[in-house]
């Protein structure tokens, strides 16, 4: 089962998420909190493997609640929900270390998908605005790499190029054939040489670069 923290303002749309992620399905709701109020002592209690969260909350909204919970030691990803498009409030999660984002009102399916790829450490952009969000992005951070693609062996470009387009690690090692520790090790190699901060920055180098572009996925 997958552990899963709820973080929504609205009721209605907790009970809509409660549905969705089922122990059915593999997944269990541990918890739910109305804002960003109290994140850290609930994720210190409960221990869940993913927080679901929306970013616009009264109280403490969701990019500070994110930014929060990232800080802790052993923090578990952050996938954020939101009903608003603004490019700028889903790259400001992003850079306070969401694992990624999906708007509100995607099949069930994504949902469950997506949370089941960050909880394997993976990274999940919703296409429908991973362009807009992924420019602003870069137009606000600070410059997350000092190397280029040339510091990287020809199989590290290979997965980098594969957790650009979301994949988990254990979806990497299959698609190379190769073992899931083999896998860990290119990407520590990758985020050492590139200067990278987590999976969701070694998202935005791979699309930087031109190894990933916005689209569905697979």
């Amino acid at each position: 089962m997958i552990r899963v923290l709820l973080v929504d303002d609205q009721e209605l749309i907790r009970a809509g998420l409660r549905g969705i992620l089922r122990s059915r399905f593999g997944f269990e709701v541990v918890g739910e909190l109305p804002d960003g109020a109290g994140i850290v002592e609930t994720v210190e209690e409960l221990r869940p493997d993913v927080v679901v969260m929306d970013v616009r909350m009264p109280g403490t909204d969701g990019v500070t609640a994110t930014r929060l919970v990232r800080a802790m030691p052993g923090s578990p990803p952050v996938l954020v929900l939101t009903t608003f498009e603004h490019e700028e409030v889903l790259a400001a999660a992003l850079r306070a270390g969401a694992a990624g984002f999906l708007l509100k009102g995607v099949p069930a399916e994504d949902l469950q998908r997506a949370v089941r790829a960050v909880a394997d450490g993976g990274a999940w952009l919703d296409p429908a605005v991973t362009g807009k969000v992924l420019a602003t992005y870069r137009d606000g951070a600070i410059a997350l790499h000092t190397a280029e693609l040339d510091a990287l062996t020809p199989r590290e470009i290979e997965v980098l190029e594969l957790i650009g387009t979301g994949l988990s690690n254990a979806e990497i090692a299959e698609r190379l054939t190769l073992s899931e520790g083999t896998i860990k090790t290119h990407i520590s190699h990758v985020f050492a040489k590139l200067h990278l901060r987590d999976r969701a920055a070694a998202v935005v180098f791979a699309f930087d670069h031109g190894l990933v572009r916005p689209g569905p996925r697979d």
